[in-house]
């Protein structure tokens, strides 16, 4: 035995002709190698199988929430005619006027001594929700911290906390720029204070000490729609045809409850996929009212400032400054083109035909390409019926006609009802396809002819 083990000893420090390197040393080397290489084709198959399965890359979000690098323009103060001293007049009312005194009508009473700090004694409900301490929440958010930073936009910064219960939260903390913080606080929890629904994002309380103005909403843990449409998700979107129709009637129906829902009704003013959260199951829920108002029962219209997002606003809207429920519909329609595209309302790194979401989109339809508009990252194409009844959303959402657009629940009822109604059409001799023109595919619902008439219009603008 020990002559055997000087034997084998002996060969394995021999120096061998592989950079005069000893055998012991060559046969380690070996089998490192081939250790890294079968882990790299397990690795390989594993994840090859993951990315051949679409039902079980579907019903589960990755780990990761994709970052998006691009910049949203917001239209923050747009002066409705380019001139800061000259008044635009609408039916003898000044609209600058009327702007003003809707701004300051927009009331919240934060109780007594709101911004006095011995008010804010631990446990105190003010109205319909909790009134949080700034120390508080700079506990549950470390100082807000920049490693806990999941959200920035125009007039503030999101962070993720911990509140001592352990409940997680999303806080935002609201940039004080010339007084802007104090009303977007103000028509935030004006606006959503005492609402609740599913598809919005709860408010779950507030923080006024001195300048800061903080709001406290629910968390919702899967990132925004815009970075999963925009981000790095792979050559596969995780976002399928259904969930994605999933994604819209969800927005839908909370937009619904805001308009048709409550009284006064609410106008959001700034839909866009950034202000759309998912949760786990990629249920929608709309966030970020800061910029929305309120419009009773009385009033067909509010006058206001234009603002919003570069790529969302609707034509009327951004001409007049005359807001109603129709801008949020356009919106939406807009965001279902962005849905069922992959695209964003405005691309400047593409071709001046293509850089114009809805003038390109409206373009494809006219020229029966309507299959050529859905996302090239969706593995599983929709079905002729589904596309065409999305189609048939995004252009009657669009309608210049403000008063031809559908209400929201309208909207909802046309993305969800699978049996809609499809008259029995056979194709022409000709064999034009009638899925990409909308005269086409309104004719195949069972809608009133001026609806049809509407959507025609829009094919020739």
């Amino acid at each position: 035995m020990s002559t055997f083990s000087n034997f084998a000893l002996h060969e394995l420090t021999r120096t061998t002709p592989l950079l005069g390197l000893q055998l012991y040393i060559v046969v380690f080397v070996f089998l490192f190698i081939f250790v890294v290489l079968v882990l790299l084709i397990f690795l390989c198959i594993r994840r090859n199988r993951r990315s051949t399965n679409p039902s079980t890359r579907a019903s589960q979000s990755s780990g990761v929430i994709p970052l998006v690098s691009k910049e949203i323009v917001e239209i923050e103060a747009l002066d409705l005619l380019g001139i800061e001293e000259k008044k635009l007049k609408v039916e003898g009312h000044d609209l600058r006027k009327e702007a003003e005194a809707e701004e300051i009508n927009v009331g919240f009473s934060r109780g007594k001594k709101g911004s006095d700090e011995s008010d804010n004694v631990d446990g105190l409900k003010m109205g319909w929700g909790r009134w949080y301490s700034l120390a508080e929440l700079k506990l549950a958010t470390r100082g807000f911290a920049d490693e806990n930073v999941i959200g920035e936009g125009g007039y503030g910064i999101v962070y993720r906390g911990i509140l001592q219960d352990g409940s997680v939260v999303a806080v935002k903390k609201l940039l004080n720029n010339k007084g802007q913080a104090e009303k977007e606080f103000k028509v935030e929890v004006e606006a959503i204070g005492r609402v609740k629904h599913k598809n919005l994002v709860g408010l779950i309380g507030y923080c006024a000490e001195g300048a800061q103005r903080i709001l406290v909403y629910e968390y919702v843990e899967n990132g925004n729609l815009e970075q999963w449409l925009h981000g790095e998700v792979g050559p596969a979107s995780p976002l399928t045809w259904d969930i994605r129709m999933r994604i819209a009637i969800g927005t839908a129906k909370g937009l619904a409850y805001l308009h048709e829902g409550l009284e006064p009704k609410v106008v959001h003013r700034d839909v866009k996929s950034s202000n759309i959260l998912l949760d786990k199951r990629w249920n929608a829920k709309v966030s970020d009212f800061g910029l929305a108002k309120l419009l009773g029962s009385e009033k067909s219209y509010v006058s206001t400032r234009v603002m919003g997002t570069f790529g969302y606003v609707s034509p009327e809207y951004a001409s007049t400054g005359m807001l109603n429920e129709g801008n949020d519909v356009y919106s939406f329609g807009v965001l279902l083109m962005e849905i069922i595209t992959g695209r964003s309302p405005i691309d400047y790194s593409r071709s001046p035909a293509e850089m114009n979401l809805v003038d390109w989109f409206k373009g494809m339809v006219a020229s029966r390409r309507g299959d050529e508009l859905v996302d090239p990252s969706i593995e599983i194409k929709p079905s002729p019926r589904s596309l065409k009844r999305a189609l048939l959303v995004c252009l009657r959402c669009i309608d210049m006609d403000v008063c031809k657009r559908p209400k929201m629940s309208q909207i909802v009822h046309m993305l969800e009802a699978d049996d809609f109604p499809f008259r029995s059409e056979l194709r022409t001799a000709r064999g034009k396809d009638p899925v990409a023109s909308p005269t086409a595919i309104c004719s195949k619902l069972s809608y009133p002819p001026k609806h049809v008439e509407s959507v025609e219009r829009t094919r020739w603008r």
